[in-house]
C-alpha cells in the first residue's frame, strides 16, 4: 500500500533552503519516492489550516517513507529543513 509524506512548510531563510530543495530529490529517488504535490499559496476549503507551502510525497510503502526519514546520510538535510522552517510533517496509508 503506498504511503504520503505530507509536509506544511512556512520558509523563514529562503536563501539557505535552497540547498535543501536541491539535494533532497535525490534522497526522495533514492526511496523509490516521487512528488505528487509541490504548491504554494494553497487555497483553504474549510477549517482554520493556513499552511503557505504543502508538499506530498508519495512512496510504494510505509517502509520505504521510513527508510527515507531515517536514511543517516538525509539527516543533515532534515536539521537544515528545521533551521530554516516552521514544518509540521505527517506520514499517512494511501487507499488499498
Amino acid at each position: 500500500m503506498n504511503a504520503y509524506l505530507i509536509l506544511d512548510l512556512t520558509i523563514h531563510d529562503i536563501d539557505r533552503f535552497r540547498e535543501y530543495i536541491l539535494k533532497i530529490p535525490a534522497f526522495i529517488e533514492k526511496h523509490s519516492g516521487r512528488y505528487v504535490v509541490r504548491g504554494e499559496q494553497p487555497t483553504v476549503i474549510e477549517g482554520d489550516w493556513r499552511p503557505e507551502r504543502v508538499v506530498v510525497i508519495e512512496f510504494p510503502s510505509r517502509e520505504q517513507a521510513n527508510g527515507f526519514l531515517q536514511d543517516p546520510e538525509a539527516q543533515a538535510l532534515f536539521l537544515l529543513r528545521h533551521q530554516t522552517t516552521t514544518s509540521k510533517l505527517v506520514l499517512v496509508d494511501g487507499c488499498l
